[in-house]
C-alpha cells in the first residue's frame, strides 16, 4: 500500500475467514441470546441476583460475538477498536451489576436456590459446549481475545451461581447470591481491563506502523 511503512500482515486480515470460525460463532451467538431470555425469566421468578447477572453477561456475551462476525477478516486497527468497545461494555455490564447487588442487599429477600441450581447447570452445559468449540481460536488479537475470556468466564459464573444456591439453601439468606453476583461482576471487570489494554495496544501499534510515510512522494494535480 503506498504510504504504509512494512505494515504487517496479520494488521490486514487474521484468519476469521475461516468458515468453522464463522459457524462456531453464530452457535455461541444463538445459543448466549437464547440463554439470556432463559436466565432473565428465572432470575425474575426465583428472585436471584446472581441469575440476573449471569442473563446480562449472556447478553454481552451475544452482542460481543455479533460484533466479531461484522468485524472478522477486517484490518487489525478496525478488529482493536470493535475489542475496545466490547471492552467498556463488559466493564458497564459489571459496575450495573455490583450496583445492582448493593440495593439487593438493602432491599432483597433471599431467592429461590433450586431455581438457581437448575437453570445454572443448564447454562453450564451451554457454556462448556460453547467454551470447547471456541478453545482452538483462543489465541490471536484483541478480538479473538474477549471472545475467550467471556466463554471462560461463562463456565466460571454457573459453576458459582450453583454455589450460591447451596449457600442460600443452607442459610436461608441472600448474602451467598449476591455474593457471586459481585464475583461474576468482578469477572467482568477484570476481562474489560485484560482486553481494553491490548485492544489500547494493537491501535496504537497498527497506527505507528501504518501512519503515512513524510517522505513518500505526493501527487501534484495539473491543471
Amino acid at each position: 500500500m503506498p504510504g504504509c511503512n512494512d505494515c504487517p500482515s496479520d494488521q490486514i486480515a487474521d484468519n476469521g475467514s475461516d468458515p468453522l470460525f464463522r459457524r462456531v460463532l453464530w452457535f455461541a451467538l444463538i445459543a448466549n441470546f437464547m440463554m439470556f431470555i432463559v436466565e432473565m425469566v428465572a432470575s425474575r421468578l426465583g428472585d436471584s441476583m446472581s441469575l440476573q447477572a449471569d442473563a446480562l453477561d449472556f447478553l454481552g456475551d451475544s452482542a460481543n460475538y455479533a460484533i466479531s462476525l461484522f468485524v472478522v477478516g477486517s484490518a487489525l486497527l478496525v478488529r482493536a477498536r470493535a475489542a475496545l468497545f466490547k471492552g467498556a461494555t463488559m466493564a458497564l455490564f459489571g459496575i450495573w451489576v455490583i450496583g445492582s447487588a448493593v440495593h439487593r442487599a438493602i432491599v432483597g429477600s433471599a431467592p429461590e436456590p433450586l431455581m438457581m441450581s437448575s437453570i445454572a447447570v443448564l447454562a453450564l452445559l451451554v457454556n462448556v459446549v460453547v467454551a470447547v468449540m471456541l478453545y482452538r481460536f483462543r489465541d490471536g488479537d484483541s478480538n479473538r481475545q474477549s471472545i475467550w475470556l467471556c466463554s471462560r468466564n461463562d463456565a466460571i459464573g454457573n459453576v458459582a451461581v450453583m454455589l450460591a444456591a447451596a449457600g442460600v439453601f443452607a442459610s436461608s439468606s441472600r448474602w451467598p447470591d449476591l455474593f457471586v453476583a459481585a464475583l461474576i461482576a468482578g469477572l467482568n471487570i477484570s476481562a474489560a481491563l485484560q482486553v481494553v489494554v491490548r485492544a489500547r495496544s494493537e491501535i496504537h501499534s497498527s497506527q505507528s506502523n501504518c501512519e503515512p510515510d513524510s517522505t513518500f512522494p505526493q501527487k501534484i494535480g495539473v491543471g
